[in-house]
């Protein structure tokens, strides 16, 4: 089960790795549960080495998992997401991308939108 958990980022990189985009989305995808402690996976990759669209992606993915109901949970909301990023600023998640997203979803009011409801 873990390998299907932690096989997705593996995936989602061979989807993406001969598609022509301007930017390095393949390796993002791929990067993106990796920690700035080196502590993710797959590849263990740690601070600098971890492209900045993976940093955002790895926040934006926790701000997301979040704030959307779980069939397990309700949703738990921004500031619940917040305090989670920012008790792991700096070993997990880049400090500056943390402290962005904050200031976007406190300071900003930003709003996800349900792009399933018509």
């Amino acid at each position: 089960m873990l390998w299907f958990v932690q096989g997705h980022v593996r995936l989602g990189y061979e989807i993406l790795q001969n598609l022509d985009f301007p930017w390095p989305v393949a390796d993002t995808v791929l990067q993106h549960h990796e920690r700035m402690d080196g502590s993710g996976y797959p590849n263990g990759i740690r601070g600098a080495d971890l492209l900045l669209e993976a940093r955002i992606l790895m926040v934006a993915d926790v701000v997301e998992a979040m704030m959307w109901q779980r069939p397990y949970r309700p949703a738990l909301g921004a500031q619940t997401a917040i305090l989670e990023l920012q008790s792991h600023a700096g070993s997990q998640f880049d400090q500056e991308v943390v402290a962005a997203c904050a200031h976007l979803l406190l300071e900003k009011s930003f709003e996800f939108f349900d792009a399933s409801t018509p």
